[in-house]
């Protein structure tokens, strides 16, 4: 029976130290599974931290509006300041009015009738008449060339208007592509980064969760083998009807289950000693010595499951001993 307790000891000793052992490593393992994780946080700031920034490809877009501005300012109506060519006119009616004094005169001169000096005048004032037609004419011709100069200008002002707003037009659409641009970028940057550093947190969270099922394992482990062990000794009798590590079990000494009862002396305290043989070879084969249950003292006297007695010979002066 004494070896049977050592034997559990032994197994029970050996399911907590193996216990002990791999709780250890998946203790390790789940530091080792958190160091990993502050490495990798660690390696992930040092790259954010030297990568290029992002750039804005259409920064250097320069306006042109003020190529548009010096445009203007250089456009001019070229009639707007045309005048009248008066200087022939006044030759004509100077001339004119000389060819009529040197008329007057020679009338004058030859004593000629009064008629041909009206003559004359009548004359004179249909060719100054001539003179101012031919000045409205050129006023008019003027108005004209003046009127179609403003047009072309402000058709020119008009152009260059629409060419200013067009070229705004693109400069506003630059600048709007390269925010766009640069928010994308930094946004699939930062994306990027965040899947990395969950990658990161799912790959630790994951050896820390296989590290500590390990360690749970090894605890129930622990706990099965020194169960395992204890039921090695429940299932060896140890614990058996009154049984215990320190102390025997009972034997079955109750007079029903024996044979050939045969008185073969006393103990030293006086209780009868007999030579029998078990009616259950399973309680034991061949010839054994010991008391009977119903003469000895009932302390020492137990009831097992089956009914029948059993005998703590510890408590007697009589060896249970087969023969």
């Amino acid at each position: 029976m004494s070896g049977i307790i050592v034997a559990a000891g032994i197994g029970v000793v050996g399911s907590v130290v193996g216990g002990l052992i791999s709780g250890k490593k998946a203790k390790d393992a789940a530091a080792a599974a958190a160091a990993e994780k502050a490495r990798i946080g660690k390696q992930m700031a040092i790259f954010e931290a030297g990568r290029q920034e992002v750039i804005n490809p259409f920064s250097d877009v320069k306006s042109l509006s003020g190529l548009v501005d010096e445009m203007r300012s250089d456009l001019s109506n070229p009639f707007a300041n045309l005048g009248v060519a008066t200087s022939a006119a006044e030759i004509q009616m100077e001339q004119t009015d000389i060819a009529l004094a040197n008329t007057l005169d020679t009338l004058q001169a030859t004593g000629a009738s009064a008629g041909g000096a009206t003559a004359l005048a009548q004359a004179a004032r249909a060719s100054k008449k001539d003179v101012a037609a031919n000045i409205e004419q050129q006023v008019a011709a003027n108005e004209k060339a003046a009127a179609q100069g403003e047009q072309e200008l402000q058709a020119k002002q008009m152009q260059l208007t629409q060419m200013e707003m067009s070229e705004e037009a693109r400069i506003q659409n630059a600048q709007a592509q390269g925010k766009q641009f640069m928010f994308g970028a930094q946004e699939n940057r930062d994306m990027a980064t965040l899947d990395r550093m969950q990658a990161g947190i799912d790959q630790s969270n994951t050896n820390a969760a296989n590290a500590n099922m390990a360690g749970a394992q090894a605890t129930a482990g622990m706990i099965s083998g020194g169960t395992s062990s204890v039921g090695g000794l429940m299932s060896s009798g140890a614990f058996a009807e009154g049984g215990s590590l320190n102390k025997p079990k009972p034997d079955p000494s109750d007079r029903r289950l024996k044979t050939d009862i045969l008185k073969t002396g006393e103990s030293p305290s006086g209780l009868n000693i007999y030579s029998f043989e078990y009616i259950d070879k399973s309680f034991g084969e061949g010839t054994y010595s010991g008391v009977m249950s119903d003469e000895i003292p009932k302390e020492a006297v137990t009831k097992g499951n089956d009914g029948f007695d059993r005998v703590d010979y510890s408590q007697l002066d009589v060896e249970f001993k087969k023969i």
